[in-house]
């Protein structure tokens, strides 16, 4: 129940901040709540990722693309992520998300993300993203136009290491 009520939080606050360009960099304060919580008493890994879900969504809100989506029923869709871990964070801890999109390719955006305690980085990584129509993945130079955005075709250094990597992994048979 507390998920449903954090993402109705985060459409709700949304709808309220002003309106950010792609690039952009949201910042929001959150709190870790005991059913964030893994059995060693901070917040579970999985977590990170769900809080990540819900910096996006504010994201996508803030720029519009959501309601392009929805206007040509368009899903969103992750399409991997990775995260590394330096710092835990305990129970009622507050923390600061950063959130900002980096580059995107054919189909994918790329965004990173940032887990802070203060000025101590926590947790830091990238997500990559996607939106899916009725004929599969939706070209961002189509989005981008009817955004009327020029698209940012970088692809950060850590984000072609790690394609690199998902390639070579989804390339290799599983041996036992």
């Amino acid at each position: 129940m507390n998920l449903y009520l954090r993402l109705l939080w985060a459409l709700w606050r949304a709808w309220r901040q002003p309106r950010i360009q792609p690039g952009d960099t949201i910042e929001r304060t959150f709190r870790v709540l005991p059913n964030d919580l893994d059995l060693n008493g901070h917040m579970n890994n999985g977590r990170y990722l769900t809080m990540l879900d819900l910096m996006l969504i504010e994201y996508f809100v803030r720029f519009g693309f959501f309601g392009l989506m929805i206007k040509q029923g368009w899903r969103p869709m992750a399409g991997g992520s990775f995260i590394t871990y330096r710092r835990g964070l305990k129970p009622f801890q507050r923390y600061t998300l950063r959130f900002r999109t980096e580059g995107s390719n054919e189909h994918w955006n790329f965004m990173r993300f940032e887990f802070h305690d203060g000025e101590r980085l926590c947790a830091a990584g990238y997500v990559k993203g996607a939106v899916v129509g009725k004929r599969g993945l939706v070209p961002n130079a189509q989005s981008c136009a009817l955004l009327g955005w020029e698209q940012d075709t970088r692809v950060p250094t850590p984000v072609a290491h790690w394609l690199a990597g998902e390639e070579a992994l989804m390339a290799q048979p599983w041996h036992a």
